[in-house]
């Protein structure tokens, strides 16, 4: 019976997997998954509603659901709901708790401080179990009308934070300017397609184009000097002003060109798609779209919703038929989130590895490899869409680094668990798996990770090599550092670190290494004749080409202590978690420096993190250093001095 567990796990991790695929209905009836589908154009790329909607929720509270655990039921069902609430109904929107602010100094310059204190819980048990952080709290969420009577203050406050360089500003100056960021995308959002303080958006615009030809006579006609329609003039005066400026308070082009072959810059937005009729007479017909989806959104009209979400989005694919696959695609991978169901995988991984190294071996081992097999697999399905979607190599920014790093960390311990079949490749990939997915989970609160990496990485060619070979690199150096971890704790605190067990870890190290030093040695070549091309020099000195060069070097050095005979197993895995140190620093730390071409910004939380890091590391190598006598591996062989 034992026999058939590998395969059992097996079938449930596929079936976790595949109900992901399942549609979920919306309770209300409205075609929220089509409406998410419609493309707009942000950031140089056309991208679906769901897209704009997830990504702002990630920015502005650090998820992706819109609710208060004060509050039964959620205020909006999903993210597109939210969304439509914002660019539809927006006094409703206002009132969601949907701005995250930890900052004690800017709470209280936002006069939030005290709303905070008078937070309650239905319970003392259920608030104990909030500060605890067993439960979410809605302590550091509030809400755009919270917040509207300070917005003249948190502006000033950022207009003096603005000129302070980014790693030397204090955190509440990183506080304010990250929540007025957030203000100016949340506005951004609400005159996209609808004018905010319009009672009835469709209405107006049937005025303003019937009232056209009489109100532009009018305007000429005054400027000529003769004799007028002054309601006609008043007309045309009044909501004129109104597009342009609701066209010039948003970067989010939401009007597709009536040429489907138009390049992305003939793409606008609804107000100056609106100021348009001017010229052309009559409405754009996306403009009408969304005016009907604001009416029957305000007035609850489900059928009507989702009738024009049908027809308009019948419209676009027969006329944008590239761009409606993909934000369908987009929409569809948005929902799977495959990457999450990895992380969970990936941890379910790590424990069974962990556990089989106690009892059952070769059942519990066996299952753990095939959930290893099952979480790669999604993980390589989601860097393929992510390729795809995005017409790029798999690494273009921070996101999609940290996602490689652990996609090719994990390819080389299922490589090291087929061949040693012993746990410790599941083991490790699961740590590793699950701490890369994490971070680019955390990473992705910064908003849209398709967006393309900083800097000059426009050439797909450089991307697919010195990109993708040092990030290689990058992976090969962290699997042996926690490879040499897992030396470190089994044989210090327990005593399964038998001979054998140790002698393959050496040799799992040793291979690891090479390897890392290969890619590593490539990767920067390559990064060098690519910096020559691009900038006419083929070394700088800059902090990220130099974390590259101390990769290589630090792994020379590993290499070179081992072949020399310098050091034992032990010491080649302390130099391997040094390692560890070392490739972080090179992937996160030059980011934070502010200096280089390759400098990407300070990060306050990832530097935290990364110091964290760090000194855990160092503890590892401390623990390393401690006389084998009090390894509890080797205490026994010590005593009867056979080590």
């Amino acid at each position: 019976m034992k026999r058939y567990i590998p395969f059992l796990a097996l079938l449930l991790g596929i079936a976790y997997l595949v109900s992901a695929f399942r549609d979920k209905a919306d309770d209300s009836g409205r075609d929220l998954a089509g409406f998410g589908r419609l493309p707009v154009l942000a950031n140089g790329r056309i991208k679906p509603l769901d897209t704009i909607a997830r990504s702002s929720l990630l920015q502005l509270q650090g998820r992706q659901r819109v609710s208060d655990p004060a509050v039964a039921a959620p205020y909006a069902a999903n993210p597109s709901a939210w969304l439509a609430d914002v660019l539809f109904s927006p006094e409703r929107a206002d009132t969601y708790p949907t701005f995250r602010i930890d900052s004690p100094e800017l709470l209280t310059l936002m006069g939030l401080m005290e709303a905070e204190t008078k937070i309650t819980y239905d319970s003392g048990l259920k608030h104990t179990f909030a500060i605890l952080g067993f439960l979410p709290s809605t302590r550091s969420r509030f809400s755009f009308k919270q917040l509207e009577p300070r917005l003249t203050e948190l502006e000033r406050q950022s207009q003096l934070a603005a000129p302070v360089a980014a790693q030397t500003r204090t955190p509440f100056q990183r506080a304010v300017i990250q929540l007025y960021g957030n203000i100016r995308h949340y506005l951004e959002l609400k005159h996209m397609v609808v004018m905010p303080g319009s009672a009835d958006f469709l209405s107006e615009l049937m005025r303003f184009q019937e009232g056209l030809p009489a109100g532009i006579a009018a305007v000429r006609a005054r400027q000529a000097g003769q004799g007028y329609d002054q309601q006609a003039f008043q007309t045309i005066m009044e909501l004129a002003p109104r597009y342009d400026f609701m066209g010039g308070a948003t970067s989010i082009l939401a009007i597709p060109p009536a040429d489907p072959v138009a390049a992305p810059a003939a793409w606008k937005t609804a107000g100056n798609a609106i100021l348009d009729t001017i010229q052309t007479g009559s409405l754009s017909p996306a403009v009408m779209a969304y005016a009907g989806l604001a009416h029957a959104w305000r007035n609850h009209r489900t059928d009507q919703f989702n009738k024009i979400v049908e027809l308009y989005g019948a419209e676009l694919s027969r006329r944008l038929p590239a761009a409606m696959s993909k934000t369908g695609a987009e929409t569809r991978f948005n929902a799977i989130d495959p990457f999450d169901r990895s992380l969970k995988l990936f941890s379910l991984v790590f424990l069974l590895g962990i556990v089989s190294w106690l009892k059952f071996p070769e059942v519990l081992g066996r299952s753990a490899f095939w959930l290893m097999v099952l979480a790669f697999a999604a993980t390589t399905a989601g860097i393929a869409t992510r390729m795809w979607l995005e017409g790029r190599p798999p690494v273009t920014n921070l996101y999609s680094s940290a996602l490689f790093v652990g996609w090719g960390a994990v390819g080389l311990c299922l490589l090291l668990e087929a061949i040693y079949q012993n746990a410790i490749g599941s083991v490790a990939a699961g740590l590793i798996g699950f701490g890369t997915l994490l971070i680019a989970h955390h990473l992705s609160l910064g908003g849209d990770t398709l967006e393309m990496m900083r800097a000059v990485l426009d050439s797909n060619f450089w991307l697919a090599t010195h990109v993708v070979v040092i990030t290689i690199g990058y992976a090969a150096t962290f699997l042996a550092g926690f490879l040499a971890l897992i030396y470190i704790v089994r044989g210090v605190f327990t005593p399964s670190l038998d001979q054998a067990t140790a002698d393959a870890l050496n040799r799992m190290v040793y291979g690891i290494v090479c390897f890392a030093t290969l890619f590593s040695l490539i990767g920067t070549v390559l990064g060098g004749i690519w910096a020559d091309q691009s900038w006419g020099r083929f070394w700088g000195w800059d902090p990220k080409e130099n974390g590259a060069l101390i990769i290589v070097l630090w792994n020379a050095i590993i290499l070179h202590a081992r072949w020399g005979g310098l050091v034992k197993p032990r010491g080649m895995m302390m130099l391997a978690v040094f390692g560890n140190i070392v490739t972080s620093w090179s992937w996160f730390g030059t980011n934070m420096l502010g200096i280089g071409l390759h400098s990407y910004g300070f990060m306050d939380a990832a530097f935290w993190w990364l110091s964290a890091f760090i000194v855990s590391q160092l503890a590892f190598i401390a623990v390393a250093a401690l006389p084998l006598a009090r390894w509890r591996s080797f205490a026994d062989q010590t005593a009867k001095g056979t080590l």
